[in-house]
């Protein structure tokens, strides 16, 4: 049987890691636009996969259901990216909530019931979830457990006030949501995972650092440790290693590849308790 690559929002991270752990797969893309996925497919498909494109909107789920089905038509599930997102700037607060935290849990789920034994899965999450402010323990249970249908009526969930807030929770969601789901996928024989990148230059960071948080960004990339933005190339080098064999015993986790950036928020010379603030 054909194994096959599932690429939820194949922009750049996604494409990337497509292409370092599909050889000899077919590629199923699914985007919110039947346009985008025929492009994205068709960047793979020059790079030589096997690649079919398909319209999903991770927010719905009869058409995530719609992918599955797709999917396991093609053959075994032995991988998922979910790459699919919306920021800060490009979208409302409802939107950020249905779309990144209520379409990401719900897609877990619907795929954590048909991947292949020895499968694996990665969610691209954000450094944004480590920059909201704590969580109760409770409250960080709920985020990684509550079934994806009730998780919007949660009532700290129904208080975000603004878009950046809206994120920095779907981020923090996604993040944890990975430990509740790795134990079921577990019982398929199967590992999840997550990574929180800091800014890869993509669509979506040049949409950032030209929107209305632009300087806060542009500071960001002056005080990181690296001194530069990431590569789709490096999320993907991580994700290689997190889904492949010597990644066998990783899972329920979440990686942060920033450059340092959250290093520098919290502990950095202008981080308040720093000891190095003026």
């Amino acid at each position: 049987m054909t194994d096959v690559t599932v690429v939820i929002g194949a922009g750049g991270i996604g494409q990337a890691i497509a292409r370092r752990i599909s050889s000899g797969r077919k590629i199923l893309v699914a985007n919110h636009s039947q346009a985008s996925a025929d492009a994205a497919a068709k960047v793979l498909a020059d790079a030589g996969f096997e690649t079919i494109a398909m319209q999903a909107d991770i927010s719905d789920r009869a058409m995530v259901q719609a992918v599955v089905g797709k999917a396991q038509a093609l053959g075994a599930i032995k991988a998922l990216v979910q790459a699919a997102g919306v920021s800060p700037s490009q979208a409302p607060v409802e939107a950020i909530l249905k779309v990144d935290l209520y379409g990401t849990a719900m897609l877990l789920e619907e795929f954590g019931k048909v991947m292949a034994s020895g499968g694996s899965g990665v969610v691209i999450s954000s450094q944004s979830g480590y920059r909201m402010p704590a969580l109760t323990a409770e409250q960080d249970a709920a985020l990684a457990t509550t079934p994806a249908e009730d998780l919007l009526a949660l009532d700290f969930i129904r208080h975000v006030k603004d878009t950046l807030h809206a994120y920095q929770m779907s981020k923090r969601c996604n993040s944890l949501r990975v430990r509740g789901e790795a134990i079921g996928w577990a019982r398929r024989g199967a590992r999840i995972n997550a990574i929180s990148p800091g800014i890869i230059v993509t669509p979506l960071a040049h949409d950032e650092l030209n929107g209305e948080r632009a300087d806060f960004y542009r500071a960001m990339l002056k005080k990181m440790p690296a001194g530069r933005a990431g590569t789709p190339d490096e999320v993907a080098a991580l994700a290689a290693h997190i889904m492949g064999p010597e990644g066998g015993f990783i899972t329920g986790s979440d990686f942060l590849i920033d450059g340092g950036a959250t290093a520098n928020f919290f502990y950095g010379p202008d981080a308040k308790g720093s000891g190095n603030d003026k």
